[in-house]
């Protein structure tokens, strides 16, 4: 009988400021409100806010476990994860970005792969950089989800992203376009248009709520506040993972 591994679902994005990190979190409600075992890995390196977001203070981080391992002292992985609920766990950027360019991808590779049967559902959050480790984590990832905008700059760059993954021929990602981060007022037609290529799912312009930052600052996670798990977002995003995890 084959041993059930988590679904790894990495959020990224082709330049910052689209709302990856904010759309992670809303993700871990939702699958934290549906009693999936949920860990956040912030693969965002040099400039991760997972934890910062939650208010969470931690001790080791996943440059403390890649070092551990390279000098052969892991006992047990649960000592590098911090808590936030009963379901949703999370491993740590590096607390200090000097210490970036010392995590070996080989690493993390062996860390996902053991990640995997601890959890239901592996969220990755990373950034837009294509290096050895986003190869990596890409690699791992059953599915891949991009956050955009409509900004120009946003838009070009994921057209060449789009252009690339046509050459290799992968298919296991999808397009959410974020309005309510979006500075030009293009239609969805418009950004299907240029990018010759459907938008899967959008976040209407009124995703963000007036009373976010108070959300925030409490270390709260918008979709596990009762008052916000109707809205449109939430519904948005709940289907995006149904589809993803059936």
């Amino acid at each position: 009988m084959a041993i059930k591994q988590a679904k790894v679902i990495t959020i990224t994005s082709v330049k910052g400021g689209t709302g990856k990190s904010t759309t992670t979190l809303s993700f871990a409600g939702i699958l934290s409100n549906k009693k999936l075992k949920t860990i956040i890995i912030d693969m965002d390196l040099h400039a991760g806010i997972i934890a910062a977001a939650l208010n969470l203070k931690t001790n080791k981080d996943i440059y403390t476990l890649v070092n551990d391992y390279m000098n052969h002292t892991v006992k047990d992985m649960d000592e590098y994860i911090t808590k936030y609920n009963d379901y949703i766990d999370i491993l740590p950027a590096p607390k200090d970005p000097r210490s970036v360019g010392k995590i070996n991808s080989q690493y993390i590779d062996i860390i996902l792969k053991k990640l995997k049967y601890k959890y239901d559902v592996i969220l990755i959050d990373t950034n837009h950089i294509i290096d050895n480790i986003n190869l990596v984590t890409f690699d791992n990832s059953d599915h891949i989800i991009y956050v955009i905008t409509s900004d120009l700059m946003d838009l070009k760059n994921m057209k060449t992203m789009l252009a690339i993954y046509k050459d290799m021929n992968l298919t296991k990602y999808t397009l959410v376009l974020n309005e309510a981060l979006s500075k030009e007022h293009l239609t969805t037609y418009e950004v299907t248009s240029f990018l010759d290529k459907p938008i899967d799912y959008v976040l209407p312009a009124n995703s963000l709520v007036k009373n976010m930052q108070k959300i925030i600052m409490e270390g709260k996670i918008i979709t596990l506040e009762k008052a916000y798990q109707k809205e449109k977002a939430t519904l948005i995003l709940t289907k995006l993972l149904d589809k993803i995890l059936m």
